[in-house]
């Protein structure tokens, strides 16, 4: 009876198995179809198209006097931060920051005095107003391309397009 009970079990684990891999291993086999372009992610949409702007002599020559002004590295666990508004103005900041610059649409830059290289960015679309409520967008941070002190802001609307949106930024030491 035993031999019997395992046969069966056997031959039913088989039969799941080729049912399982019949209707989904194939239904995972075949092409997916390309999501539209409106569902797409806006980085996806808009690739090449909002890259970093190159960086000047001018810039390079501003960033790297902010590094050789740096009284003090920050310790270990502190954090950078500031707040900048839409048309680039740097309207709050903690002490290491240096200067907000706007770039193009929805484009930004903040440089600090020390280098954050290997450091954690984390940016948010937020303002400084009395009610503090931030319009409806997306963000990205990246570290700025050739200049060690400084980040990259990128600010969208909803649907994905570049606009001008006013951030708050966090550098963690």
């Amino acid at each position: 009876m035993a031999t019997f009970f395992r046969r069966k079990a056997a031959a039913v684990t088989l039969g799941v198995l080729a049912l399982t891999l019949a209707g989904g291993g194939i239904a995972v086999a075949q092409p997916a179809t390309k999501a539209p372009a409106e569902v797409a992610q806006p980085g996806a949409r808009l690739a090449g198209a909002t890259g970093q702007p190159p960086v000047t002599a001018a810039e390079a020559k501003q960033a790297r006097a902010a590094l050789k002004a740096s009284l003090a590295p920050p310790a270990a666990g502190s954090v950078a931060w500031a707040v900048v508004a839409s048309d680039g103005t740097l309207l709050q900041h903690s002490a290491n920051v240096v200067s907000s610059t706007k770039y193009g649409t929805g484009q930004y830059q903040v440089l600090l005095d020390y280098s954050v290289v290997g450091k954690a960015f984390q940016a948010t679309i937020g303002t400084n107003d009395q009610f503090n409520v931030p319009p409806a967008g997306e963000i990205s941070v990246a570290p700025r391309n050739q200049t060690p002190n400084g980040v990259f802001i990128q600010t969208y609307s909803s649907g994905g397009s570049v606009s001008n949106k006013p951030f708050h930024l966090f550098v963690a030491n």
